[in-house]
């Protein structure tokens, strides 16, 4: 499988000459089997330049998943060029969201008077799709789920294809149970010997001290789980939205030293925009 990711940045996106190496949209990211299929991961501003590569690349079906409905991971659909398009089809994960189905979470962020075309008013095919879970296929790629620890609830994805696994947890508190976590050893076990994990690395040690609770995971807490579980590379997601280019090279360096003392092989790295791993 192919991963590219679009957007890393948590809670509300950024710009300006302090973020152009790790970039400033929030979450989405791009998984192309080798079947062809087209995956996609949450709904951030980063599905906008998504959108326009797919029209340039020629593509027109896709399937989307979302982890959940805070507006970082859903604020760039109405951005979403193909959508204007009748040869365009979409196919969306139909789930709910504290309640509310995925068909009614897109509609609040197109009506009026937040946005002046309606979902109704799209030319694209939209199919909302319940996929069985915890588990389903699309094309090559076997699809797992899990619920994450987190405000108001959402889920974390693992991507099986020819024996190599990426796991997808963003917005997964480690360090403190939401009402629907499954907790420190459900995370440890879904990990266990991904090649590539995407973890939520929101704080460092002293940051999360203050912000316990908040939905996020301490960067001591992810490298404990990643060593654990025998991860191949660690990919530090959600980036916090003033952490500066700067800030996240020195966050990287430290936790290769921590690795480095603890005599762990694993590679640790920050997932900056336009990042793009074969597995």
């Amino acid at each position: 499988m192919d991963i590219k990711c679009w957007g890393s940045r948590g809670s509300v996106p950024v710009s300006g000459p302090a973020y152009l190496r790790y970039g400033g949209d929030t979450t989405c990211i791009e998984i192309t089997a080798k079947t062809g299929e087209t995956l996609i991961i949450d709904a951030g501003t980063g599905l906008r330049r998504l959108g326009n590569s797919l029209m340039d690349r020629d593509i027109h079906q896709y399937y989307l998943l979302l982890t959940h409905a805070h507006w970082d991971h859903i604020m760039g659909i109405a951005f979403f060029r193909p959508l204007q398009f009748r040869k365009a089809r979409l196919i969306i994960q139909d789930r709910l969201f504290s309640g509310v189905g995925t068909r009614d979470v897109l509609h609040e962020v197109m009506k009026s008077p937040f946005f002046p075309i309606s979902l109704n008013d799209l030319k694209a095919r939209l199919d909302f799709v319940k996929y069985p879970e915890p588990s389903f296929s699309i094309g090559s790629i076997r699809v797992e789920a899990i619920p994450t620890s987190h405000n108001n609830g959402g889920m974390g994805y693992r991507f099986l294809e020819d024996g190599k696994t990426f796991v997808f947890l963003t917005d997964n508190e480690l360090g403190f149970d939401h009402p629907e976590s499954r907790g420190f050893d459900a995370y440890l076990d879904f990990s266990r010997n991904a090649d590539l994990l995407f973890h939520d690395g929101e704080y460092t040690e002293d940051e999360y001290s203050r912000k316990k609770g908040w939905g996020h995971s301490s960067i001591k807490d992810v490298l404990d789980l990643a060593r654990r579980a025998g991860v191949k590379q660690l990919g530090l997601f959600h980036l916090n939205q003033d952490r500066t280019d700067d800030d996240m090279d020195k966050m990287v360096k430290d936790c290769r030293a921590d690795l480095k003392a603890g005599q762990s092989p694993m590679d640790v790295f920050a997932v900056a925009a336009d990042t793009v791993i074969h597995l």
